[in-house]
């Protein structure tokens, strides 16, 4: 939900990433996580980004306030609460990747390891010498050895 509300403001502001990442003292890298939702900014962070687009921190998170009145600390702990949840599902989703990753590496590099080894065992033992037997010939001397 942040990632597509920082997206959309920004596009309304007609910013680039690289002109928000200025505005936010980031690299462009960083904004382009935060619209993927690879990550997300910080508490402070996410202050600076809606002073940047004139909005409150509640609208970046997609929270709609009920009551226009509602203190600040209870709209603090909304935020933190919110925060709290996207940073949750990041978690998931970064395990989620790592597990992948790991056996794409245990399927792409272990298996062709193990048969190559268990290939390289096989010829070793089932390889079997084959000697030919060398048959020394007599040859027959002929009219040339006789003539030494």
């Amino acid at each position: 939900m942040l990632n597509e509300n920082l997206k959309t403001l920004r596009k309304e502001k007609g910013f680039s990433q690289e002109e928000l990442a200025s505005k936010v003292h980031v690299v462009r890298q960083t904004v382009s996580k935060w619209e993927k939702g690879v990550s997300v900014p910080d508490a402070e962070m996410l202050v600076q980004i809606a002073e940047v687009f004139e909005v409150p921190v509640s609208r970046l998170l997609g929270a709609e306030l009920a009551e226009p009145e509602a203190d600040a600390s209870g709209q603090r702990n909304e935020i933190a609460e919110q925060l709290m949840k996207i940073n949750e599902q990041l978690v998931i989703k970064n395990n989620r990747t790592r597990k992948i990753i790991k056996w794409l590496i245990i399927i792409f590099v272990g298996i062709p390891a193990v048969l190559t080894l268990l290939t390289a065992v096989a010829v070793f033992l089932f390889k079997t010498e084959r000697t030919v037997p060398v048959m020394h010939e007599q040859v027959e001397t002929g009219y040339i050895d006789m003539m030494l």
